[in-house]
This record gives C-alpha cells, structure tokens and sequence, in this order.
C-alpha cells in the first residue's frame, strides 16, 4: 500500500509538472503573440506617422517669416491716416514687457494649463469633451496655445484627422525648440484678432489708439476674448457684443486665480470704448470706394500702397454729427436708411456716407443706389427752358394738364394758374415742369442731363420731367456741380495720388478744368431759380445763416424716397432718405429730413 501510494504521489508530481509547464508555454506563446503584435502596431504607428509628417512644412523657415497681404493705407487731404487694408501685424512684442494681466487674460481664457502641459493638455481635452457632451454640442474647445500657434503658423484652417495630427506633431516641435515664453510671445504676435490686425500690439492700435504695452485690464480682456470669433466680438463691429465677451473674460481671471471678483466686477462694461477716428465712425464707405477706384487704376498690389485722397475730415465729422442729431426724428419717420456726398465743384469728393452704419450695411448708398430723384431732377428741365427761350420771369400756366392721357399732380393738390418759371421752381410744380418740357422737347431734357454727367438710361415720356428715371446720388451732385463752378463739366473723383510705401508715385491725378458745357448766363440763371427755392421755397429748411444757399428738393411717390441738393460757397453736397426695400416713408419729404441734414452738415463744413 505504501510503495501504491508513492507511485501515486510521484505520477500526481509529474503530472502537475507537466501541467504547469504547459501553461507556461501557452502563456509564452500569447506573450510571443502580443510582443509581435505590438511591434506591428509600433511600425504601423510609425508609418501612419510618417505618413502624416512626411509633407510637413520646415518650422525653421517659416517661424522667422511673416508672410502678409500688402497694406493698402487710406490718407486723408491732410495727410491723416483714414483706414488701412491688409494684414496689420503692428510691433512685435515679448511676453515681459506687457501688462501682466494682457497675457494672462489669453491664458485664462484660451490655456489656463499653459505652462504645465508640454504641447498637448489631456485634462483640457477631457474637460472640453465633458463640457460639449454636456452642451449637446461644440461649446469648448482642446485646442492649447501651443496647438493653436502650430496650426496658425503652419497648416492651413482645413478639419481632418491629417491636420490634426501635424498640428499635434508641430506643438510638440514648438516645445521642443522654443521656451514656454517664447511660444506665448510668437501666439500674441501673430494672433488674427479682427480688423485685418494679427497680434495684440495691431490689435491694440486698431482698437484703443494706443500700444499693447499701455492697455487697460478692460482693454486686455476685450483683446483676450477675439480669437474665438474676431468679426463677431470685434468692438467695432458691435460695442456691447464685445463687451459681454470681455466681461466673460474677466470672469475667467478670477477664476484661473489670478484677479479678484471685486476688481473684475469693477472692470466690467456695458460698451467698449474704442479709439476716436479723425474722419468719424463711417468713413469706410468712402475709403471702400477709394480703395476700389485705386486698384482699378493701378491694378492689385504687390507691395503695401499708400493712397492720397480727397476727403476733409471736418467736413465727414460735420456730416456725421448731422446725421446723429436728426437719428430720432429719422427713425421715428421709418426713413430707414440714408446717403450724403460733399464735393468741391470740381468733383473732388470731401465727404461720404454710404448708409446709417458701416458695420451693420457695407452697402455704399450714394455710390452705388438707383433710386428715382422726383423732382430733384428739374432743373434738367429748368437748364433745357432756359436755353430755348425762357427765362426765370416767362411765364407759365401752373394748370392741370394731361398729357398722352397722364395728368400730372401738384404735390400740395392745387393749381395757381400763371406764375414765373422762378416761382414753379420755388414751389415745385409738377405741372409747370411738364408743361416746359412739352414745350421745348423731351428730348432736349435728355440732351441737358447727359451734358451734365447724367448715364443711367432715360425714356423721352411724359413723366420725365417729374424725375421717375432712376440715378445715383453721387452723380446727381456732380450735376448740380456744373451750376456751382460756372458751367464746367464734373467728373466725380476720390484720388489724387498713390505711392509705393517708398514714395514711388504709381498714379498722379491730372486734372484739368472741364470743358464748358452750360454757357455762363445759364449758369447765372439756373443759380436765380435753385435761389428761390431756398429762399421761399420748398427748401427753406436748407438755408444757412448768412450764406446764399441754392439747390432742390425732390420727393418720389408714397415718400419712398427723399433728397435735397444744394451748394453754397464753394461746396456742393446732395443727400438722400429712404428704405432699402422702397417701402414708404411717414411724409418725409425733400423739404424736411433732407434739407435739415444738408443744412447741418454743409453748416459744420463750412466753419472756419
């Protein structure tokens, strides 16, 4: 029994040997397998990253070089700087001599774990991952300045997975070649924050008129909250959008530790305040349309171009502070939208405003508008009697009358009977301009608009005279020009010169004295009718105090639209009211809104 039971125990032994040893060896096997395994999966990471990385731009080359648009600079008559057009990258600054708060403020809201992750953040990646998974969508991003910088720097704004893997691969280089400083300084240097500014210090000058090294905390914080939407949280886009963004900012310090609530509770802003412009708020009509009329004539450029323009500051002040002193009355007249144009009576343009609000409508109204003038177009009319006979004393019969069927209708619904050709102009007369113009022929009326610079077409019927052909504010008021420099031809213009940065003169304005196209005594005669209609006539709101005042009103049907042009001294300006929609106006006519306009804003530019 005993010799059985050893027999046992030594065949159990063997047995379980064996057993174990072959587990190991299938353990072995599965080591072997995964080993081999993962050397495939090294290799095959290594060529998925080799493949991602084989095309990746040099870092070396690119880092040192700013590559920009070429700037397009806007200067006024005096040589004041208006707009500039462009990628503007200002002064490059390092992250020691700025405010503390400024950098911090980027940080807060962008990389609060900036300088404890080394180019990639998998806490802010999680957080970010909760935080839209919550939101049910994208509200936070994982991107760190690091990210950011590499795929600003080197990669183009396409979403893929190869993308993101580069902008992975280049933060890692950044890391690796650059100090946590140096990284932060290049990011707020080349950060796109509205406006066509790259970096804070061009931002700042856009925006606040000053430095980066002299911004305020509130001023930091509106510059920290741009890169997530430049054009939406630019505050010359919208004051008080900006200005909860920056508020938010603020609320990100104090949160990151490093400001107090009380401090930032006392930073907070309703409004941002930007810099004050020398030429008013929407001067970017005219310098959109300078910008244009210069690369028609020089072509695109290839180098930053400086261009030398009419425009007078103080008349585009005058004229915008105009507009914001009758914006209640406009508003509550449903005169929705508005355009103004100064001239000198050669045609040089001192003054524009294409719309309300540039930001709101780039839309430029008094370039680019057709709107129907009503009877701002009769002194076309006027200038066709006068050179066939009339004078400001002929008399005319202000009767109803019908013509081919139509039977015109005096604005104030009654007829006078006789008058002067002076006293139908004054009064506005839709049946005296009609009957002139039966008189001495449609088409010499034609004959007189296009002498005066008038091209959208005409038809030669009936209701010609009352102004139903459509034209453009800013060739109406070149017309009204020829009255106002003795009867020379007009050619509205914007430029007189543009340069190279360099001072090459790449265009130079060659003007000369227009042909003659109203004889002198016309001229005098047309300036004795457009008088009265200032003096005692429809445009009495337009005179200004001690200045002769000459021009016309004009008023289309239902008050859709509304204009007065006018000159005085040596400015000619012309102004229009309406809706962009020719929905009507409540009763503002030519008399009212835009004499008044015409009158403040002609007033202000002509102070000494």
């Amino acid at each position: 029994m005993a010799k059985q039971k050893r027999v046992r125990k030594n065949a159990a032994t063997t047995n379980g040997r064996a057993a174990g040893q072959g587990r190991w060896a299938a353990r072995w096997r599965w080591f072997k397998r995964l080993l081999a395994l993962s050397i495939w999966l090294m290799i095959a990471g290594a060529g998925l990253l080799l493949w991602y990385a084989w095309d990746l731009p040099n870092p070396d080359e690119i880092i040192a070089r700013t590559t920009r648009k070429p700037i397009i600079t806007v200067l006024a008559a005096n040589g004041v700087e208006l707009a500039r057009h462009g990628d503007d990258y200002g002064e490059a600054v390092n992250v020691a001599d700025l405010p503390p708060y400024l950098p911090r403020a980027f940080l807060a809201t962008e990389d609060r774990r900036f300088y404890d992750h080394q180019g990639v953040d998998p806490i802010g990646l999680a957080r970010a991952l909760v935080t839209n998974l919550m939101a049910g969508g994208v509200r936070q991003g994982g991107s760190t300045i690091s990210q950011q910088l590499a795929k600003n720097l080197f990669l183009s704004p396409e979403r893929t997975v190869r993308r993101k893997v580069q902008e992975v691969l280049l933060a890692f280089w950044l890391e690796h070649k650059l100090t946590k400083d140096q990284i932060l300084s290049v990011y707020l240097n080349r950060i796109y924050l509205g406006s066509g500014t790259y970096g804070v210090d061009a931002a700042a000058r856009k925006y606040f008129g000053r430095s980066a090294k002299q911004v305020t905390l509130y001023q930091a914080a509106v510059l920290a909250g741009l890169p997530k939407a430049p054009s939406r949280y630019s505050p010359l886009a919208s004051s008080e959008r900006s200005a909860a963004r920056a508020n938010q900012v603020l609320d990100n310090l104090v949160a990151a530790g490093w400001l107090d609530a009380k401090t930032a509770q006392t930073a907070k802003r309703k409004q941002v305040a930007v810099a004050a412009r020398p030429a008013g708020r929407n001067v970017r009509y005219f310098t959109d349309w300078a910008v244009a009329r210069a690369t028609a004539l020089v072509g695109r450029p290839d180098r930053d171009m400086i261009i030398h323009t009419t425009l007078m500051p103080a008349h585009q002040r005058a004229a915008e502070r105009a507009v914001a002193s009758l914006k209640n009355k406009a508003a509550s007249a449903d005169a929705g939208q508005l355009a103004y144009v100064a001239m000198r009576p050669d045609g040089a343009v001192t003054a524009m405003l294409g719309g309300k609000n540039w930001s709101a409508s780039t839309y430029n109204r008094a370039v680019h508008a057709q709107r129907q003038p009503g009877s701002a177009f009769k002194p076309f009319v006027f200038l066709a009697g006068l050179e066939n006979g009339f004078t400001p004393d002929s008399i005319i019969d202000d009767r109803a009358i019908t013509v081919e069927g139509w039977s015109p209708r005096n604005a104030s619904g009654t007829h006078r009977g006789e008058m002067t050709l002076r006293e139908g102009a004054a009064r506005s007369s839709n049946s005296v301009a009609v009957a002139l113009m039966e008189q001495v022929g449609r088409g010499k009326v034609i004959q007189a608009a296009r002498r005066l610079g008038i091209s959208t077409p005409m038809e030669a019927d009936p209701a010609l005279a009352l102004g139903v052909h459509e034209v453009t504010l800013l060739e109406l008021t070149a017309a009204y020009s020829v009255f106002a420099n003795g009867g020379r031809s007009v050619w509205p213009y914007a430029i007189e010169r543009v340069t190279d940065a360099a001072g090459a003169v790449l265009f130079q304005s060659e003007r000369t004295t227009g042909a003659l196209v109203v004889e002198p005594v016309r001229v005098a005669q047309m300036g004795d009718l457009l008088r009265a209609v200032v003096a005692w006539g429809t445009g009495k709101r337009a005179g200004i105090d001690g200045r002769v005042v000459r021009g016309k009103t004009g008023t289309t049907q239902n008050y859709r639209d509304a204009w007065f042009i006018g000159y005085a001294d040596d400015l000619v300006a012309g102004v229009w009211f309406g809706n962009d929609d020719s929905s009507p106006m409540k009763n503002v006519g030519g008399g009212n809104l835009p004499a008044q306009l015409w009158s403040r804003s002609v007033s202000g530019a002509l102070e000494p």
